[in-house]
């Protein structure tokens, strides 16, 4: 038998694999990898709403869809028993999930027919690895996938900041997974805690590449990323960058994502007469180039997973201005060394720090040179094979219990 014969297949679960969000993103980053590796990779999407994947994706990852929603897939339905299929799957979209908490921040993607036809998929499963991406998946997986799959469940935000359904429903699932996977050591501590015996692992997302054009500490551009959503604190960055204007009437401040708030935001830069000086760029397919243009990265969230696409700029060698939200660029940035942690949700802390990095070319420069160093322990071949490592010995664990039970029975 080949190596690849001998490993389990992998299936990533997400809800959407055609959105543009940071969880999709690093999936994707681990599926590649994987697959160059010589594992058997797919991804499935719970939803699928475009044509296309928004990121990079290896060829040989295949992909597959549970519920497609997009008006071409939709076949308009011929003889009476396919018409009565399709006004109770029109019903069940419209009737509320049965197991997913009103606080699961998908919460809205979720009815009872994409429920359906996800329990009714989890259910063909019966060898391999499936790794599910949010809690909502956790929560079906834990109750649904029959026990000769082994479940791992990932982990892309901060327990504390989920709501109190969403917790409780944690700690009634989760002790069911094979394996339970983190993205800070905080966060490890919680969930050791909170399990027992159950097997929790931090592996950090990786950057998607090392390799990349270096920013220069000269330019007078500071830049932020991400959906334009309330986590994302945009709402409270705008109003520290209205601080600045007069001491550094030359910098620009580019912020790159799409989404709800973004009417919210343009109004905002209005009313703080900024709109020489703030930018909504929107959504970029470039990213890497538009990061090498700037001089610092400022990360404003209110709370966060691990914040990949600043560990990016960092590759980029930009230093970082953030809040110390819960979790993440406490257990990445070193406050004075590669950036400027201040307290959440200040804005004033957030103006003085920015206005420090704008001040000092030289401060630029060495913090820029130090978050290159510290971005270097996130790279793909830093962080890859602990997922090797974790699936190979799971694996092997289920096949060692398997073939104990076997024996018990003969």
């Amino acid at each position: 038998m080949t190596a690849r014969q001998l490993r389990p297949k992998i299936r990533y679960l997400l809800l959407h694999a055609y959105g543009r969000g940071g969880t999709i993103r690093t999936v994707m980053n681990q599926a590649n990898s994987l697959v160059a590796a010589g594992w058997d990779v797919e991804l499935v999407s719970a939803l699928r709403r475009r044509d296309d994947v928004q990121f990079p994706l290896d060829k040989r990852v295949t992909i597959t869809t549970v519920v497609d929603l997009r008006d071409s897939a939709y076949v308009q339905p011929r003889g009476f028993l396919a018409r009565l299929r399709d006004r109770r799957r029109g019903r069940q979209l419209e009737r509320p999930a049965r197991y997913i908490p009103a606080g699961e921040f998908g919460h809205r993607y979720f009815n009872r027919y994409v429920e359906d036809q996800l329990i009714a998929y989890m259910r063909t499963l019966s060898d391999g690895v499936l790794v599910t991406t949010r809690p909502a998946l956790n929560f079906l997986a834990a109750e649904h996938v029959p026990t000769g799959v082994v479940r791992v469940a990932q982990e892309h935000m901060n327990h504390a900041t989920y709501r109190k359904d969403v917790q409780q429903r944690i700690r009634e699932t989760y002790g069911r997974f094979d394996a339970v996977c983190l993205l800070t050591e905080r966060d490890r501590e919680e969930y050791e805690a909170m399990f027992p015996g159950l097997r929790v692992v931090r592996i950090p997302n990786a950057v998607h590449s090392l390799d990349q054009v270096p920013a220069s500490p000269a330019s007078k551009i500071a830049l932020a990323a991400g959906r334009l959503f309330p986590q994302k604190g945009f709402d409270l960055l705008i109003p520290a960058w209205a601080k600045l204007v007069e001491a550094h009437p030359d910098w620009q401040l580019r912020i790159y994502g799409s989404g709800e708030k973004k009417d919210e935001l343009r109004a905002l830069i209005e009313e703080h007469h900024l709109y020489n000086h703030v930018f909504l760029m929107g959504h970029t397919d470039r990213l890497d180039d538009e990061l090498a243009k700037a001089s610092f990265y400022v990360l404003s969230s209110r709370f966060e997973g691990l914040p990949m696409v600043m560990i990016e700029a960092m590759s980029h060698a930009l230093p970082v201005v953030s809040f110390d939200c819960p979790t993440g660029p406490a257990d990445v940035l070193t406050h004075g060394v590669d950036g400027l942690l201040v307290p959440p949700m200040d804005p004033d802390a957030l103006a003085d720090a920015m206005a420090r990095m704008m001040s000092d070319e030289k401060t630029r420069a060495e913090m820029g040179t130090a978050a290159v160093m510290t971005a270097a322990s996130y790279g793909p071949d830093a962080v890859h094979p602990r997922w090797e490592a974790l699936f190979t010995d799971l694996h092997d664990q289920r096949r060692a219990n398997s073939g104990a039970a076997k024996g018990q029975h003969a």
